[in-house]
Order: structure tokens, then sequence, then C-alpha cells
């Protein structure tokens, strides 16, 4: 945590399972398709990275958790790591917790929301891959998402669908980062 930069600036952070689409969505936010290092390896991003968004802004991509191709010990690393930051980091105004919309909460997910709620951080699920899924699965999903937030006092209602291929959902996350304070 000490190697992280001065918490001077708003932080919204991008947590989810690994590939789960954190990198591509960072990349989609911001218009620049090789800012944050995309890979269809599952953890490939290692560490906490900071991405400047004006002069007011971090945008964060944080480990994934859960299965990851890399090294146990790596793994349980990045992972202390991770919830260290979601846990005590006072500039982090809203963590996105990235769910594939294809697959919805699993447990490892309910463990995420669960710390948030313990460290009394906001957090709003946004549902990567919408392109991927029906209007039946994504209402079947829409449902268990809302079932599984309305458990979780930290939760932001609002939850967003997204795709980062193609483009859906960018414009509502670059209004909600631009308005926290």
């Amino acid at each position: 945590m000490d190697g992280l930069p001065p918490a001077t600036r708003i932080e919204v952070c991008f947590a989810g399972r690994s590939n789960v689409g954190k990198s591509s969505l960072i990349n989609a936010l911001t218009g620049h398709k090789g800012l944050a290092r995309a890979s269809n390896t599952p953890g490939r991003t290692q560490e906490i990275n900071f991405f400047t968004q004006s002069d007011s802004h971090y945008l964060v991509d944080l480990p994934g958790y859960g299965y990851a191709n890399a090294p146990p010990r790596a793994v349980q690393t990045w992972q202390r790591l991770l919830r260290a930051y979601l846990a005590g980091r006072a500039s982090l105004r809203r963590a996105f917790v990235l769910i594939d919309a294809r697959h919805g909460i699993k447990p490892v997910d309910e463990e995420i929301l669960s710390l948030l709620d313990r460290a009394a951080v906001t957090f709003q699920c946004v549902l990567t891959k919408a392109d991927k899924i029906g209007p039946a699965d994504r209402h079947k999903v829409l449902t268990q998402v809302r079932s599984a937030l309305a458990r979780h006092p930290a939760a932001f209602p609002e939850i967003v669908l997204s795709s980062a291929a193609k483009g859906e959902g960018i414009p509502t996350l670059r209004a909600v980062i631009a308005m926290l304070e």
C-alpha cells in the first residue's frame, strides 16, 4: 500500500473476477485501446494500476479475484493487496464491481461485496459482456443481481449494463464517474 500514489484525487476502482473485462472497460471509458493491458489469460493484472483522468480523478484497475493463471503465492499476495486497498483508501469514492452478464453473481463476488459493506465503500455493479446474452437472459441475470444487492447496505441501486466491445453503457459510466466528488 505504501507504493500507491498519494490519496489526493477522487478514485474509482474496478473490481471483479479474473477475465471479467476490467481492463477492457477502462480502455473503453478512456478511449485508449492499449491503456490498461487486457488479455484473455485470467490473472494478467497483478498489481493495482492507477490511470489519471483529468486533474481530479484516478481510474484504478485492480487485480482480478477468483481463478488466475499465476503461481498460488503471487495470487495470495495480490489478493491481500486488493483487500487492503478496498478496506483502507480514503479517497476511494466508488468501487465498480464488474459481473459477467453471462454468469451473474458468484460466491467469490459475494465475498468482495461483503468486504465493501464492512469497509463502508459504496459500490455499483456493472454487468459486462452484455452484448453476449439475449433479452431473456438479461432479465434473469438482472433479477439475480438485484436480489443479491438487496442484502448489501453499501450497494448503489443502479446496475449498469455494459459492453466494452460495442460501447454499451460507456456514456452512462462516464457520467457517473464525472458526478462523483
